[in-house]
């Protein structure tokens, strides 16, 4: 068995489905549909958040076709190991534990640009003449970097609500459209929404467009 590379990704540790499966003496297309279940089920439960476990993606085969793959957080390989049995799971489950538990010893913390930027301007702040003029500057880079921040745990918490209760409204309503259950509104809304607001997850929604968004699940029908 190979050793399990990890990759970095906005500051956590992740593991290719490509890697998995090859590790597993799986065919990926067969991890990937598993998968796909998982994040159905993960998406109907308002307090989780499929990105804590899953993170969709794609890569470019040789043919320049594109295949859809997931990186794996560490949680998404607990549970991708908690549905495997045997040998393959035990030496999956070893490795996979061993190698995050190494890069997360060895991981040095990196300073992000803003945070960079931040301090070098609060260094300056200390040793400059024109204070007045510097803090006036770090205040105005502190305000455009709150805006460019995605949701507090709060916001991202009264958002999950208000879907759920949207989901709740329709559904007893008998408001389905084409959908045939509530399994599939809650699939819907949340794919709608990511496409609307163009992030990866409702949790990457802009804190400027918080308000927004929850005018727009509160509008939300399905189609």
């Amino acid at each position: 068995m190979n050793q399990l590379n990890l990759v970095t990704y906005d500051g956590q540790l992740l593991v290719d489905s490509r890697e998995v499966a090859e590790m597993t003496y799986k065919r990926h297309d067969h991890l990937v549909r598993d998968i796909d279940n998982y994040v159905k089920v993960i998406d109907q439960n308002p307090n989780l958040g499929t990105d804590d476990f899953f993170i969709e993606n794609n890569y470019r085969a040789g043919t320049g076709r594109l295949y859809k793959h997931y990186l794996l957080t560490r949680k998404g390989c607990d549970m991708v190991a908690n549905k495997m049995t045997g040998e393959k799971g035990v030496l999956f489950t070893a490795e996979y534990v061993t190698r995050f538990e190494e890069m997360e010893s060895n991981q040095p913390r990196v300073l992000s640009d803003k945070e960079q930027l931040m301090a070098s301007m609060k260094l300056s702040l200390e040793t400059s003449e024109e204070i007045g003029e510097i803090k006036e500057k770090v205040s105005t880079l502190e305000s455009r970097f709150e805006n460019e921040l995605t949701l507090k745990h709060a916001q991202a918490q009264a958002l999950q609500h208000s879907i759920k209760k949207r989901v709740e409204q329709l559904f007893v309503d008998g408001v389905m459209g084409v959908l045939e259950s509530k399994k599939q509104m809650y699939s819907r809304i949340h794919s709608q929404l990511r496409k609307a607001f163009q992030t990866p997850t409702y949790r990457e929604i802009k804190r400027d467009d918080f308000d927004e968004a929850m005018q727009w699940v509160n509008a939300w029908r399905p189609l």
